[in-house]
């Protein structure tokens, strides 16, 4: 699917079924339409608006009659290149399938199409009691849809699960415009092969997903938060261990290293005492009866010699303690817009030797790298700060992604935790997945989308393609 396809005869297809302004194919379309939040941009031909599931079933229908690949788009804040046309041809942008179709409290559920806002879909549910969990840092802009094709998480995961753990079902068009219903309106069901989870996370590559049943979680009555302050990231780390390994689970504990936190000293105006090396984000929810227990519980297990725990009760000092690991993203954008991002994950009790291997690299290879995420997961999100600009510095910095792979691997952890694969990181599944696994999954892959139009050269390296490293 190299080159220019012929779309005339697609376009006069889609045109008999779509408004005027539900198609575009102008240069300035295409190029708004081209990237994500990574650095990756390649124009399609054309970009298509769809506002409901049969208008996209159309689109596919047509779609694979001519063989021309599509991708589909939401609000276009993910990392890894997944919503970027690497082959060309249609953009299927989901901006305007953004309604609540159902709310049912009692049932504690909700249907939505998948270009609803996350944001959107919390106000809409709020007032009645209720959250979805899934809370990505970019709450405000992420599409359900988005947050469905990469699994995504954010703080609350720890205690609330991904977007997977959220979902009762779907609806979705496969890969030869076949309409495809999946899970139920009920938290039990093992009715046929789960293919909730399957879609869920596989970045648009089986089927293009419309909309979603999503199961509601009743807000907690109370919130606390604890910031801790420890001289080191490894005794951080040793509190977020001994916090997973008591009864009381928190809702979040985020973590900020050291050169995180003197990135935010030099540029954010937080108070944070030099002598902290590693700050910890602890929040903790509950009923009246047994929110105290609860903090206590893992306000105990967070202490650790040296360290200094602050408590805020009330929303507006917690506000103040969140001002610190609100400000990292915005001072790592100031100083480093081109940095590479990664967010791989480890068990939590191994979270201290990553860190030390992560040190390590960064004097081994002259590359600075910043450090945070989500401990109780053990997601963290690994920054290298570099000028892409630079051929030496890309070269170290290419040397020391493989070496942060690797030791990730070793230590029995995964490549990804939410950002997901799309094309950027591709090329190195084969070194998480053998061979065996992967050919079954590009069998999954045909099944559902036999002419390969679908987000075609994401997600999976290509068949039986080997790995080229440094």
């Amino acid at each position: 699917m190299s080159g220019k396809p012929d779309l005339n005869q697609l376009k006069t297809k889609l045109q008999a079924s779509l408004k005027p302004d539900q198609i575009a194919d102008d240069p300035a379309s295409c190029h708004a339409y081209s990237m994500d939040n990574s650095r990756l941009h390649h124009p399609p031909h054309l970009v298509v608006f769809p506002e409901n599931h049969e208008q996209t079933q159309t689109i596919i229908q047509a779609a694979f009659e001519h063989r021309i690949p599509v991708t589909t788009r939401g609000r276009g804040t993910g990392t890894a290149g997944g919503s970027v046309p690497v082959c060309g041809g249609i953009v299927l942008v989901t901006d305007r399938m953004n309604r609540l179709l159902e709310f049912r409290p009692e049932d504690r559920l909700a249907r939505v199409q998948v270009g609803m806002l996350n944001s959107d879909l919390q106000k809409a549910i709020s007032a009645a009691g209720f959250f979805w969990p899934p809370d990505p840092t970019s709450q405000a802009l992420c599409t359900i849809g988005g947050n469905l094709g990469c699994n995504a998480a954010g703080p609350h995961a720890v205690k609330y699960g991904t977007t997977r753990e959220n979902v009762l079902g779907l609806r979705a068009i496969d890969g030869q415009g076949q309409s495809i219903e999946v899970g139920a309106e009920t938290t039990k069901a093992v009715v046929g092969q789960d293919f909730t989870r399957l879609l869920i996370g596989s970045e648009g590559t089986l089927a293009v997903i419309t909309e979603a049943i999503l199961k509601l979680t009743p807000k907690p009555e109370q919130t606390r938060l604890i910031r801790g302050l420890y001289p080191d990231m490894h005794l951080a780390a040793a509190a977020v261990s001994a916090i997973m390994a008591q009864a009381v689970l928190p809702a979040a504990v985020e973590f900020i290293d050291r050169n995180a936190l003197n990135l935010i000293r030099e540029h954010a105006s937080v108070d944070i005492p030099n002598w902290a090396g590693a700050m910890l984000m602890i929040e903790v929810d509950g009923t009246g009866f047994d929110i105290d227990h609860n903090l206590k519980a893992v306000q105990n297990a967070a202490q650790k010699p040296g360290a200094t725990l602050d408590i805020a009760h009330t929303q507006a000092e917690q506000k103040q303690l969140w001002a610190a690991r609100k400000a990292l993203s915005p001072t790592l954008r100031h100083i480093a817009p081109k940095k590479i991002n990664e967010d791989v994950v480890v068990p939590v009790s191994r979270i201290p030797d990553l860190i030390a291997k992560l040190d390590q690299i960064a004097q081994q290879t002259g590359i600075a790298i910043v450090n945070f995420g989500h401990a109780g997961n053990g997601n963290i999100h690994v920054n290298l700060l570099v000028n892409p600009d630079d051929p030496a510095q890309m070269a170290q910095a290419n040397t020391a992604l493989d070496e942060i792979f690797r030791r990730v691997l070793a230590l029995g952890g995964t490549l990804s935790g939410e950002h997901g694969i799309g094309y950027v990181k591709r090329k190195f599944v084969s070194l998480e997945l053998n061979p065996a696994t992967l050919s079954l999954m590009h069998a999954v892959k045909r099944q559902f989308d036999p002419a390969g139009i679908l987000n075609p050269q994401k997600k999976l390296p290509d068949p039986e393609t080997p790995v080229s490293l440094v």
